[in-house]
């Protein structure tokens, strides 16, 4: 039996379920999957769920047509989905923003308007450029779409909260449709430069000699080469400079929006998140809106094209553990034994021991951690690491988390928030001593 305070607090209290959140007509909800070949203003709507939501017009559409002669007979068309139905739903949303939202929405942004496009299946197709806005991701997410009705309700969604039209973010008035893991990998893997590769030092005249010198295999997306680029100077003349580039960069300067404000410089290096993050927003303050929604949807699909074409992957041997490891391990040993003996001996109290013992490891973690991290960025020689590139680019893992796989994990806090004397000196491969692990 609920009291009377029961019924009023709460998520599914009086206020939060029924005053605050009503369930509402012209409205679905479905899971959400990727649409890559989506254009920003877009999201993929499933046939079935857009005649049903879109019912209404479907009915009266039916009848300006005089295909049907009444209500009734237009409904009855449409429960036994007639070919012809499904080109006057064509018709109907043709222009008709719909709303998507994702729960919980913590900003404004975690609404906006898309022009739907009729798909097969069942899921939404959602832009994977608004991912971030909406803090969606396609493990399973959900998400409602929502039917703006009269001319204005559709006006506004179409002025004020169109994908295109929310490109930075109310927080901090920086983009917030930058592309994010398989992109940035891709454009980091693109923008690339290594030595020693075939066709180095040659020299071209415009894209098409280094695209037909890519197909030939005559050069790589990463080879030093020489190559006319091509742009419009501040006069509106048609200039070109010899620049020394690689072809990767070359493909990626093809998608800049010709501004002087974006000169090849800006391509002209290895792309990681932050810096494409910049490019874009360079973009946007030069170039304006339209150019910037154009330009982020082309470094996407080439952000998507070259993740695959590169596959990129790793396995347990990408991993390098450094060969000074254990000479660092002993020397932090050797150190912590002087000051237990110091200890012993009374020279030091308790907590100035304790103080140092943890110096003394963590300076080592950090050691072996640096010396991980030059293994593995190729600085011996050896070959691009996988691992290394995604960590470095931005696209996923972090510096702290291939320590531990790595590295050394180092010291670990107690629940009480105070750090244990003792660190664990394996990584993830080699695993841990049975001690390590319930430490």
């Amino acid at each position: 039996l609920k009291s009377l305070s029961d019924m009023l607090k709460g998520k599914q209290g009086r206020f939060r379920q029924n005053l605050l959140g009503k369930r509402v007509d012209y409205s679905g909800r479905s899971v959400i999957v990727v649409g890559p070949e989506l254009k920003l203003h877009q999201c993929g709507l499933p046939k079935k769920m857009a005649l049903e939501l879109f019912k209404p017009f479907i009915y009266s559409k039916i009848e300006m047509y005089g295909m049907a002669p009444t209500i009734k007979a237009a409904k009855k068309m449409v429960e036994k989905e007639r070919p012809e139905v499904w080109d006057i739903l064509e018709e109907v949303i043709r222009e008709h923003p719909v709303l998507l939202n994702r729960a919980p929405t913590l900003h404004r942004l975690g609404i906006q308007a898309f022009e739907p496009v009729l798909i097969e299946g069942k899921a939404i197709q959602l832009h994977p450029l608004v991912c971030t806005a909406f803090n969606a991701d396609f493990d399973g997410d959900q998400m409602a779409v929502h039917v703006p009705l009269s001319l204005e309700a559709q006006l506004e969604a179409r002025v004020l909260m169109m994908s295109t039209n929310n490109i930075l973010s109310p927080a901090n008035g920086k983009p917030i449709i930058v592309p994010s893991q398989d992109i940035v990998l891709g454009l980091y893997y693109l923008t690339m430069e290594a030595e020693g590769e075939p066709g180095e030092g040659m020299v071209f005249g415009d894209m098409g000699e280094i695209e037909h010198a890519l197909t030939q295999g005559v050069v790589t997306l990463h080879s030093k080469i020489k190559a006319r680029y091509r742009y419009t100077d501040e006069n509106g003349n048609e200039v070109s400079d010899l620049v020394e580039t690689t072809p990767g960069r070359m493909i990626l300067a093809q998608v800049l929006p010709d501004h002087k404000a974006v000169p090849f410089s800006m391509v002209n290096r290895l792309l990681t998140k932050k810096e494409i993050t910049d490019l874009i927003d360079v973009v946007y303050r030069h170039c304006g809106q339209k150019e910037t929604v154009i330009f982020c949807d082309r470094i996407m699909s080439l952000g998507f094209g070259h993740a695959c074409k590169a596959g990129i992957s790793f396995g347990k041997d990408d991993l390098i553990v450094p060969e000074a490891k254990s000479k660092l391990v002993e020397e932090a040993q050797k150190m912590v034994k002087e000051f237990e003996q110091q200890y012993l001996d009374g020279l030091i109290t308790r907590g100035e021991k304790y103080n140092k013992v943890v110096d003394v490891w963590s300076q080592c973690t950090d050691r072996v951690a640096e010396e991980m991290m030059r293994a593995m960025s190729g600085a011996s020689g050896r070959n691009i690491n996988s691992v290394y590139m995604m960590a470095h680019s931005g696209a996923r893992g972090s510096a702290a988390q291939i320590k531990q796989l790595a590295g050394m994990r180092g010291l670990m806090a107690k629940p009480s928030g105070e750090i244990i004397e003792t660190p664990i000196i394996s990584n993830f491969k080699e695993g841990l001593t049975v001690l390590e692990y319930f430490n």
